[in-house]
């Protein structure tokens, strides 16, 4: 691979996760030990060696690995190019216990699904955002228990009339402070139903309409001639560069230039250009 060995560790704003760690070795190998959580890594390069509860395994790319909590496990890179993983710590209660088991006998999960997932969930914790990454965190745990039950022939559950209705009335009322885990339990459902009868229903998975209602409550008190600072806070963002971040992709400009084109833009635009 050719790059120095690297590593990178924090604990996110995501409950349900203890710790992300990134990691980039080329000779390095670790001891046997164990931890208090699951451990669910991805590969990006590489193939890891590693024995757990005595058995050898590996851990290739294109696959998700799941280690489960107190189960000893070492770990190497098979050949001398190293490996490169992602990997998420994930606190013991997320998953039954009585499943742990199943993930000694079979760590390797082989889904495409999984692991563009757990992809995706990691790289919303990279860049902080979290309403994303508890949409991402749900379908991740839902996948995972289901594949360590057996991946059981049940029948998609039929979404409840409305749920998806009055979650978006709920994020409507109060877009600023609302979370996935909360629009759930007054729904009455799970939030992995959640976000698929949501998405059936609109079209779009409930972490992005949230951005978007934030968006839109944004460029309204930013044209009221509020700082950008003061308008991340104001309206669920964790700071202004989270603000900017979102507000570029959106608009293709900054929150700050945003606020001032309203001072000077005239109050009808020119023909042929429509409000966007």
């Amino acid at each position: 691979m050719g790059s120095p060995d690297r590593i990178a560790a924090w604990r996110p704003r995501l409950e349900g996760v203890a710790e992300v760690f990134h990691a980039q070795w080329h000779d390095h190998a670790y001891p046997a030990h164990t931890h208090d959580t699951w451990t669910l890594l991805i590969v990006d390069d590489g193939l890891i060696g590693y024995g757990l509860d005595r058995h050898e395994h590996a851990a290739p790319r294109g696959a998700v690995t799941l280690l489960p909590p107190h189960v000893v496990h070492d770990g190497r890179s098979v050949t001398s190019a190293g490996f490169r993983k992602r990997v998420l710590y994930l606190e013991e209660t997320v998953i039954p216990e009585r499943l742990i088991g199943r993930a000694v006998d079979a760590p390797l999960i082989a889904d495409g699904y999984l692991r563009d997932q757990v992809s995706r969930l990691d790289g919303a914790l990279v860049v902080d955002e979290h309403v994303e990454a508890e949409a991402r965190l749900v379908l991740v745990l839902e996948r995972l228990t289901w594949h360590l039950a057996g991946r059981p022939e049940t029948p998609a559950p039929t979404p409840r009339p409305g749920v998806a209705r009055t979650a978006r009335e709920l994020f409507d009322a109060d877009p600023t402070r609302s979370r996935l885990a909360d629009a759930a339990a007054q729904t009455g459902v799970t939030p992995a139903h959640l976000v698929r009868a949501f998405t059936a229903e609109f079209g779009i998975a409930p972490h992005r309409y949230l951005l978007g209602r934030r968006l839109d409550l944004a460029r309204k008190h930013l044209l009221g001639g509020q700082p950008p600072a003061d308008v991340a806070t104001a309206t669920g963002f964790y700071d202004q560069a989270h603000l900017t971040r979102h507000f570029k992709r959106l608009l293709s400009t900054t929150p700050g230039k945003y606020r001032r084109s309203g001072e000077t833009t005239p109050a009808s635009p020119p023909d042929g250009e429509a409000q966007q």
